[in-house]
C-alpha cells in the first residue's frame, strides 16, 4: 500500500524482532534492503549491516532524514536491540525516530488487500492483528493482541490472506478458526526492514517522527516464560 507520493527522503530502517536481522534504506522512494538469519546474534550483526548499507550508497548517518525500527510485538530482546540502536544513531545525528508495528509490516509484505497477521509468541500463543489496505497504508480491523490460536479474534466476511510464523506453528488451529475466510496462507512472511521503511516514510513525510528518547518497543506480553507448574 502507501501509494501516495512522498517527498524526497532518506530513511534507515532496522528490524530485529524475530530470528532474522534486517536493514533497509529508503532513498527518494527506492528501497535497498538486506536480511540475514541471526539467531541470537542481532546485537553483533546489526551495526555492521547498517555500516555496509550506508557505505554502499555513499551516506553517513548524519545524511539521513530519520531512522525507523520494528517496534513490536516480537522477541523481547530483539525489540530492545532495534529500539536502542535506532535511538543511539538518531540521537548522535539529531534525527527523529519512527516505530512501526511488526504485524503491520507483515501486512505490507503480504501484498494482500486484507491480511490477518500472526507471529508465533511461544507458550502456545500468537501475536495477532488484522488489517485492510488503503491507499494511505493499513487500517487495523483488530489491533495487535496476544491470544491463544483457538481464541483468535473473528474476522469480518471477505477473503483474507493469513501470514506469519503463527500459521507455521499453529496452522491447523488457525485454519479451523478461520474456515471460509482464508484465500491464501503465507507462513514464511516475517517482519522486515524493507516493509517497515515503506510504512515509516509516510510517517516521516507527515511529520510524525518523535525524539529518540521517546521511542519505545511495544511488547504486548509482560511475561516471557511459563512457571514450572504451568509447563
Amino acid at each position: 500500500m502507501c501509494r501516495a507520493k512522498i517527498r524526497r527522503l532518506k530513511i534507515l530502517a532496522l528490524d530485529t524482532s524475530t530470528e532474522y536481522c534486517s536493514v533497509a534504506l529508503w532513498r527518494d522512494g527506492q528501497v535497498d534492503a538486506r536480511d540475514v538469519p541471526a539467531g541470537q546474534r542481532h546485537s553483533e550483526m546489526l551495526l555492521p549491516m547498517v555500516d555496509e548499507l550506508l557505505k554502499r550508497h555513499g551516506l553517513a548517518v548524519k545524511d539521513l532524514d530519520g531512522i525507523a525500527f520494528g517496534q513490536g510485538p516480537g522477541s523481547f530482546t530483539g525489540l530492545r536491540i532495534a529500539c536502542g540502536v535506532a535511538q543511539g544513531l538518531a540521537f548522535g545525528a539529531g534525527l527523529g525516530v519512527v516505530g512501526v508495528g511488526t504485524l503491520a509490516a507483515m501486512a505490507q509484505a503480504s501484498g494482500a488487500d486484507r491480511a490477518v497477521c500472526c507471529l508465533d509468541a511461544r507458550m502456545g500463543e500468537i501475536y495477532h492483528a488484522a488489517y485492510t489496505g488503503t491507499g494511505a497504508g493499513w487500517e487495523p480491523v483488530h489491533a495487535p493482541s496476544l491470544c491463544a490460536p483457538a481464541d483468535a479474534p473473528v474476522l469480518p466476511a471477505g477473503s483474507w490472506t493469513g501470514c506469519g510464523s503463527g500459521f507455521a506453528a499453529h496452522g491447523a488451529v488457525l485454519q479451523r478458526r478461520y474456515a471460509g475466510h482464508l484465500s491464501a496462507i503465507m507462513a514464511d512472511v516475517f517482519p522486515h526492514a524493507r516493509d517497515i521503511v515503506r510504512l515509516a516514510a509516510r510517517e516521516f513525510d507527515a511529520g510524525r517522527a518523535v525524539a529518540p528518547e521517546l521511542a519505545a518497543p511495544v511488547y504486548i506480553r509482560d511475561k516471557v516464560a511459563l512457571k514450572t507448574a504451568e509447563r
